[in-house]
């Protein structure tokens, strides 16, 4: 391992101290680290900057400092090109791996060889507009079809490959992977998925009706999505980040991607280790959450 990428959240306190401490411990050992230029400007360390693409393609490895949100966007932006080593600033950390006061003795282990590459299904989307694709986007946690801020039903048209499932009365449908199964479709009543299983797991949002659950559908099938609504506040959201304008009569497609984000573990980890620890975990009194 020649260049680590520092991927680091400059909204997450001690993130600089830690950046800077890792380009340091990293140095010492004859890797190179780079990490973002505003990151690098403001540890006073500007010859460490890249732009996010170049930081992509020159690493070996990227090492992701902040929450579960940072990974997210990091595997978005390295697309499956680079292996992703989470470090957790945030509070729950279903994706980070490791915690700061384990960070530098983790890194040892990892630069040892002792680690495992743990590949985990993304999603890609297409927005079809009057015949003709508007938008192609990836995913790792879920894709969603919403409405806007408005408290009025939308009404989405729903197909499993060429079937039609039914058209939901609702806020909106999740379609998330098993990674995303522990996050939005998990508050809207989806299931916990196994991350090794490759499925896509289809969930309503507040759906009008009674008979409405969530749906496990084959990796190979593409779920399809035509919005019956006529009014303009509909969006498409990937992992709650990004989003994109729909019209009436959009229909979203949404597929196994060909990328899949690779992330390091260290062998001992597992998954439900963590469900168990971080289920439990919930925010103190007043604390005011992102």
């Amino acid at each position: 391992m020649h260049t680590v990428g520092l991927l680091a959240n400059l909204d997450k306190a001690n993130v600089l101290e830690i950046t800077g401490r890792l380009v340091d411990w990293l140095g010492a050992r004859g890797i190179k680290a780079v990490t973002q230029v505003d990151v690098a400007a403001a540890m006073g360390r500007a010859s460490l900057g890249l732009p996010v693409p170049a930081l992509v393609e020159t690493a070996d490895l990227l090492v992701v400092l902040g929450g579960d949100g940072t990974l997210l966007n990091a595997a978005r932006l390295a697309a499956g090109a680079r292996p992703i080593l989470g470090v957790n600033l945030g509070r729950l950390g279903f994706l980070t791996e490791i915690e700061v006061p384990d960070l530098f003795g983790a890194m040892g282990t990892i630069l040892d060889g002792h680690y495992v590459i743990e590949e985990r299904m993304m999603l890609a989307a297409e927005v079809l507009r009057r015949g003709e694709t508007a938008q192609r986007v990836l995913a790792l946690n879920e894709v969603v079809v919403s409405k806007g801020p408005f408290a009025r039903l939308i009404h989405l048209e729903t197909y499993v490959g060429q079937h039609y499932v039914t058209t939901y009365p609702a806020d909106g449908v999740i379609v998330a992977t098993p990674t995303g199964s522990t996050a939005y479709s998990l508050s809207a009543g989806g299931p916990i998925v196994n991350p090794n299983l490759d499925v896509l797991i289809i969930t309503p949002v507040c759906p009008h009706t009674f008979y409405s659950r969530a749906l496990v559908v084959d990796h190979r099938d593409t779920v399809r999505i035509r919005l019956r609504s006529t009014h303009r506040d509909i969006m498409l959201t990937l992992d709650g980040q990004k989003g994109y304008a729909l019209e009436p009569d959009d229909e979203v497609s949404v597929g196994r991607a060909l990328q899949v984000t690779r992330l390091v573990r260290l062998p001992d980890w597992n998954f439900y280790g963590v469900l168990r620890r971080k289920l439990r975990e919930g925010p103190s009194p007043g604390e005011v959450m992102p």
